[in-house]
């Protein structure tokens, strides 16, 4: 958090916009001595406390935003000296108290007022805002008042006074606003008749939500020429002029008086229900998807700004309101998932629902009885980076049986951040055959993150399920039902032969990937699950143009997400020598861990036949390209960079062996699998080999998975698998790192046989420098050059036990702990046995099945290397 100071303050006399941060506590009361300042915005912070009665000081001020802070207190009767001011803004925040007066402020605009905890009723003194093209009071607190006086306001073009308790007609002053695009009444008191309203001919949108109006619907609104977007859901019309046909953009749901509401109408064509229902599964805006024994329903057309989607089975929806300053089209009233959601009922928070007024789904045709109603939510809009976009608030309540359960609501706050699954449970009586849910803004939290006009309720998934009640066993009645049953057997064993051949061929196809499948499933994944559709668009169809290499594994490809998150998408070749075993291990060692020094796996997707992991993206390849790829594609590498890459890759082997809750050894540590981001920063990748640590064994035997060159001698020679078999290939990759050659490459003549036997020759002789990359020059640190040759050849002892722990091997290269401390000897030296080694080591131990040996790389350039 941050606060205002002084200094931040002599910027804002320049940049006049401070929007969107996270800057908190109180507004200073020297504010006020900036009077030529002339726009002040404090959009989207976290402010709190009164507003300084200095700011009234601001004589030149025309524009004032307070939107989305926590301002608490009485509006200052100083601020009416603001007599330029043209637009005020100080929507959701928690001041107390009346309106402010608004008679000095003639020259205003625009004025938005929602959500921001004032009492009404509006006051009289608006009256003089003759100049106002766009106003905005919504959510008032206090008892009923009447409708403000706005009858001189003729430029006026977005009217919103929406949950004011505003009781009486309509007044005919509205009718003769001529230049009104938007009207929004909902959720007033109002009643009478709504005739007079059709002299608004430019009217764009007219909601009357949640009132009390009565008399017949005219009939220029639901006419097939109106394409006005219209909602006259809950009030109290004259069921006898309801249209014979329902319009898309004419929203009648519960719009008349008397009877119920879910069984009669004639533009709904209502079937009435020919037995009773124990459930109702909802999949809000996304596809039809089967979780265990439960189908969840497609939702996919039940979006608008007055849309009400009747008789989708046995439950419809309604749709209500028009997102202010942006332009929407029908896809802005469904989110879609930019990241991934943790859980195995991933797949209900792939897309939600989002309203930016007033969202309603019901259940018909219900036993009555006792059910559990169960909301999903996810916030999958917003992110917890550390952009702009983490700073967004969603808050809305939602009702239950027209009974306010949820005020407030925040999803973020609720799950503990975004891309986290919450289900609120509820206990619901069903008396006459329905339940309804109503989601509603009511005026709170930010609205312009991550673009203007974002905001409004957001649900993934409802589900309603009986709690004490059992749907009747299936029965036969009659003999002529039996007789049928009787020809379909007959029809159906006369194909059985068939159908099993069909069957049996398919279950080979299928029980691979079935198998995968049970297997993810029994993962704590803390990763996400990605649908097929989801990473074809992100790789525009796995498209040659974004193919960044091919490994052992398969295929890896360039993505981009909705969000404009880069990935990196592996997929599973069908000749890959990579097994399932490998791919559900992988996911299962990587879904857990978090350092900056690891590949950070945001998920996986296995569909259609296909085996995905979902990585993020490393701009710069791998340390193989880095090293030893074509020169006209190759980073520049220094010194400071090659020694920040060893420093990096020594962290992130230590927090693997030393430091996660999950002891691992990799097992195929090698440049191809160390990848370099976009500022040449490594992170260790590729788990399909990794086994867990187990502290009651001492040392397991395994076949041997890996790769040649990198493999310690007493894995490849005897399976005995320790984390020091790390040590050992983390030490041959110091020594490329260190001399620019590959160990499986170099053998300048016939006396070497690769890189490390020539490292031994060189440390015999003490030319220990001779190893630095040439093309360094005399550009690189003796001392720091000299530090990671000694430790790489301390790594590569031929005896586990006379290697270092990473932790030891970070303290060297980082010069708190003295190299020259341990025994340095030969590693063919016959004395190697006299080596000291500073402390004694518990070895950490790993068990392992047997498994294929493999190399796979992500690198553009295949690697050379083979496997044992």
């Amino acid at each position: 958090m941050y606060t205002l100071d002084s200094e931040l303050l002599i910027n804002l006399k320049f940049s006049r916009v401070i929007s969107n941060n996270r800057l908190s506590g109180p507004v200073p009361e020297y504010i006020g001595n900036m009077t030529s300042l002339v726009r002040l915005s404090l959009e989207t912070n976290q402010f709190n406390g009164s507003l300084p009665p200095e700011i009234g000081k601001l004589a030149n001020l025309e524009m004032l935003n307070l939107i989305a802070n926590n301002f608490t207190g009485e509006w200052p009767v100083e601020l009416t000296n603001l007599m330029k001011l043209t637009e005020l803004r100080i929507s959701s925040n928690s001041f107390v108290g009346k309106l402010p007066n608004f008679k000095s402020w003639k020259n205003l605009q625009m004025v938005e007022i929602q959500g921001s905890g004032f009492e009404g009723p509006i006051p009289q003194s608006i009256s003089v805002l003759t100049s106002l093209n766009e106003l905005r009071i919504s959510d008032l607190t206090g008892g009923p008042s009447e409708f403000p006086p706005l009858r001189n306001m003729t430029d006026m073009t977005k009217l919103i006074l929406r949950s004011c308790n505003i009781h009486g007609k309509i007044p005919d002053f509205v009718a003769d606003m001529s230049k009104l695009r938007f009207l929004d009444l909902s959720f007033n008191k109002l009643g009478g008749g709504i005739e007079n309203l059709e002299r608004l001919k430019k009217l764009e949108g007219m909601y009357l939500t949640g009132n009390a109006f009565v008399g017949p619907i005219p009939e220029w609104l639901t006419s097939p020429e109106n394409r006005n977007a219209i909602d006259l859901s809950y009030n109290k019309f004259d069921g006898s002029s309801e249209p014979s046909t329902c319009h898309d953009n004419v929203n009648l749901f519960r719009s008349f008086k008397g009877g119920n509401f879910v069984d009669n109408g004639k533009c709904f064509s209502t079937k009435p229900c020919s037995e009773e229902k124990y459930s109702m599964h909802i999949n809000c805006g996304g596809e039809r998807v089967i979780i265990g024994n439960n189908t969840y329903e497609a939702d996919e057309d039940s979006a608008g700004a007055a849309k009400f989607v009747y008789w989708k089975g046995n439950w419809g929806a309604s749709s209500t309101g028009h997102f202010w300053d942006r332009n929407k089209s029908l896809n802005d009233y469904k989110a879609n998932n930019v990241s991934a959601i943790m859980g195995n009922k991933s797949q209900l928070y792939m897309t939600a629902r989002l309203s930016p007024l007033s969202l309603t789904y019901f259940a018909r045709c219900l036993a009555n009885g006792n059910y559990t109603l169960t909301l999903h939510f996810a916030e999958i809009v917003y992110r917890d980076n550390r952009s702009f976009q983490s700073l967004g608030r969603r808050v809305f309540d939602v009702y239950i049986q027209d009974e306010l359960k949820l005020k407030d609501f925040d999803i973020e706050s609720v799950a503990g951040g975004v891309d986290k699954a919450l289900k609120e449970n509820f206990n619901v009586t069903v008396k006459d055959k329905t339940v309804e849910v109503r989601f509603q803004y009511a005026g709170k939290g930010t609205t312009s993150i991550p673009s203007r006009g974002s905001y409004g309720p957001l649900v993934s998934a409802i589900s309603v399920e009986a709690s004490d009640l059992k749907p009747p066993s299936a029965q036969e009645t009659s003999s002529n039902q039996k007789k049928k049953i009787l020809i379909v057997a007959g029809a159906v064993m006369s194909s059985l032969a068939l159908i099993l051949m069909i069957l049996f061929v398919s279950w080979r196809k299928t029980r691979s990937r079935k198998l995968m499948a049970q297997e993810l499933r029994g993962l704590d994944l803390q990763t996400g699950i990605f649908t097929f559709r989801q990473i074809k668009a992100a790789t525009s169809n796995f498209n040659a143009a974004n193919k960044l290499g091919e490994g052992g594994f398969g295929s890896v490809y360039k993505g981009t997400l909705s969000d404009g998150t880069i990935i990196a998408v592996k997929q599973l070749s069908s000749k890959s020598r990579q097994g399932n075993r490998e791919f559900v291990n992988e996911i299962g060692m990587m879904s857990g861990l978090r350092h900056p020094n690891l590949v950070r796996l945001y998920g996986c997707c296995v569909e259609q036949n296909q085996y995905l992991l979902v990585y993020e993206y490393m701009e710069n390849n791998s340390l193989s390209h880095a090293l030893f790829g074509p020169e006209e594609c190759r980073p520049k590498l220094d010194w400071p960079t090659r020694q920040k890459i060893c420093v990096g890759i020594t962290k992130g082997l230590a927090f693997l062996h030393e430091e996660s809750p999950l002891k691992i050894v990799h097992r195929d540590i090698k440049p191809t699998n160390v990848l370099l981001d976009k500022d040449l920063n490594p992170k260790i990748s590729d788990f399909g080999l990794a086994k867990l640590h187990e502290e009651e064994k001492t040392h397991i035997t395994t076949r041997v998975a890996g790769t040649v060159g990198y493999m310690a001698p007493e894995y490849a020679l005897w399976g005995y698998l320790t984390h020091k078999a790390d040590l050992y290939s983390f030490g041959v990759v110091v020594l490329e790192l260190v001399a620019g050659k590959s160990n499986m490459k170099y053998n300048p003549d016939e006396n070497y046989v690769c890189l490390l036997d020539w490292a031994l020759v060189l440390q015999s002789k003490g030319k220990f420098l001779e190893l630095v990359d040439p093309r360094l020059g005399s550009d690189f640190n003796e001392e720091e050059a000299l530090r990671m040759i000694k430790v790489a050849l301390l790594c590569i002892n031929p005896s586990p036990a006379l290697r270092p722990n990473m932790s030891a091997v970070l303290n060297m290269l980082e010069g708190r702990l003295d190299i020259d401390e341990f025994s340095f000897q030969g590693v063919g030296d016959q004395k190697s046995d006299e080596i000291q080694v500073k402390s004694a080591e518990n070895q950490s131990i790993f068990h392992s099945t047997d498994t294929k040996d493999t190399d796979y790389s992500s690198s553009t350039f295949p690697s050379t290397s083979t496997s044992v």
